[in-house]
């Protein structure tokens, strides 16, 4: 009973982790063939999502489980905050991916999320050991350099708006913490995105253009790797401590990496190597020595 309920973990887990690299590779797809604008790529994204994940919370009955589970749940309750930085991920991400490839895109994005996590943590106190601080210093400076100016550096524009995302990211995760039914949360939040993504498609009207093939990816990023994706990561989260959650996620870059080099075609430059062995292997160093009871 043992191994079939870990191997269900590994199972949810790896497809977890395929579905979130997934949305930087479909991304750059996109926007790479300029198959559809990075508004509308955002805005069909977010309403694929919340569509599937609507779709899924019925589906589950979750809306009644939350008016049981008292106010904190509360459907009528909405976290505009929280709203807001998940459109600033997705508004950010996509534009981004006009310039970056899939792995360094989501390397930055990652190492910004992880990052924001762990400053959080110092600022409520959470104890950091030597080796800690360590691994923290590594992170930052593998980031500093990936987009430090040179030949091979990423354009700086859309290494902003990558740092941008990752902030977003990482608050809508903290605001996040504590929430009885997170699937439901998501769900809602998805919801609350669509007014601000029909704005951003308004401003960006210009540049408005897609052809099926982009629809298509865009609502299979919404729908399969950002909806479903989500589903999974909460069935998988039940088994899974706060520690091997965030340590089982810097696989998400090293796939993201290859699946744009087997995939797109991109090539894995020596900045990008060495950028993410001290990234991914500073983060490591972090949620390895942080304290057991506050990871």
């Amino acid at each position: 009973m043992t191994q079939t309920a870990d191997l269900k973990t590994l199972s949810l887990t790896a497809l977890t982790m395929l579905a979130f690299a997934a949305n930087s590779l479909l991304c750059r797809l996109a926007l790479g063939e300029q198959a559809i604008d990075a508004a509308s790529f955002t805005t069909v994204r977010l309403a694929s999502g919340a569509l599937m994940l609507w779709l899924i919370v019925r589906l589950r009955g979750a809306l009644r489980t939350d008016a049981e589970a008292g106010p904190q749940t509360d459907p009528q309750h909405s976290d505009w905050l929280a709203a807001g930085m998940l459109f600033l991920y997705a508004a950010a991400f996509s534009f981004a991916y006009i310039t970056l490839s899939a792995g360094t895109g989501a390397l930055i994005l990652f190492g910004v999320v992880q990052l924001t996590m762990f400053f959080a943590g110092l600022r409520r106190g959470e104890p950091f050991s030597g080796l800690a601080w360590i691994g923290l210093t590594l992170a930052m400076a593998g980031l500093v350099y990936l987009v430090s100016p040179g030949v091979t550096a990423p354009e700086p524009v859309g290494a902003l708006l990558m740092t941008l995302a990752g902030l977003g990211w990482g608050i809508y995760s903290l605001r996040g913490r504590g929430v009885a039914n997170p699937l439901h949360s998501t769900a809602r939040n998805f919801l609350l995105t669509l007014p601000l993504g029909l704005l951003l498609s308004l401003v960006f009207l210009d540049h408005f253009h897609f052809n099926p093939r982009g629809l298509a990816i865009a609502v299979t990023s919404g729908a399969i790797a950002s909806g479903l994706g989500y589903v999974l990561w909460y069935a998988a989260l039940r088994s899974l401590s706060a520690t091997g959650a965030a340590t089982v996620q810097l696989s998400v870059p090293v796939i993201a990496a290859f699946g744009g080099v087997l995939l797109l075609s991109e090539a894995v430059t020596l900045r990008l190597l060495v950028a993410s062995v001290a990234v991914l292997g500073g983060i490591a160093i972090v949620l390895t020595r942080r304290h057991p009871a506050r990871a």
